[in-house]
């Protein structure tokens, strides 16, 4: 593997050969996203490091949850979007795009969500996800309240903050490691 070919700035090519499970892990990505997202390309230096991670982006972003997978991702382009982490706001705004079929959507939440024509739920969930990431110490009981009052559970809360912390870290590694997105998500779901 060449230099150009590791998906960060850092020489840690993955492990060769791929453990069976893993193999078969990126082989799943490959014919359902047409693609082995970078991030896990990343982490495959270090297969117990990409199975943590893995895991709990599983649980986080595709488990059953109060919040849809839209609004999942959405918090994710948000906070990313913040951060401006490069590859965060192309991998996710990709997939905003492709969950809501609306791309103007994706191009709102990765430059300014306060522009988008958001319902009052999704609205209060980006401005907490948004406090969250700029200013986490401020938020008090009438943060949490103003979500509960627009149908948002305590549950809901959890996954919201999880979520929105989940990227807080992840964009902060993509960014000190020079994580690049795959080509092919500029291109999809416009």
């Amino acid at each position: 593997m060449s230099d150009q070919d590791l998906p960060t700035a850092l020489n840690l090519p993955p492990v060769d050969p791929l453990p069976e499970a893993t193999q078969k892990y990126f082989d799943v990505c490959e014919q359902k996203l047409g693609l082995v997202p970078n991030v896990l390309r990343a982490y495959a230096f270090d297969v117990d490091k990409l199975n943590a991670f893995s895991a709990f982006y599983n649980d986080l972003m595709l488990a059953d949850s109060g919040l849809s997978k839209l609004e999942r991702e959405m918090i994710a382009v948000v906070v990313s979007s913040i951060n401006r982490c490069f590859y965060c706001m192309t991998a996710h705004g990709q997939a905003v795009r492709a969950l809501s079929g609306d791309p103007i959507l994706g191009e709102m939440l990765v430059m300014n969500y306060r522009v988008a024509d958001l319902d009052a739920r999704q609205r209060a969930m980006l401005d907490f996800a948004a406090l969250m990431t700029t200013d986490s110490q401020t938020i008090e009981e009438h943060h949490r309240q103003a979500l509960r009052e627009v149908g948002f559970s305590d549950r809901d809360i959890w996954d919201i903050a999880n979520v929105a912390g989940f990227y807080n870290m992840t964009n902060r590694v993509a960014s000190a490691t020079d994580m690049r997105p795959n080509d092919e998500y500029h291109a999809q779901n416009r």
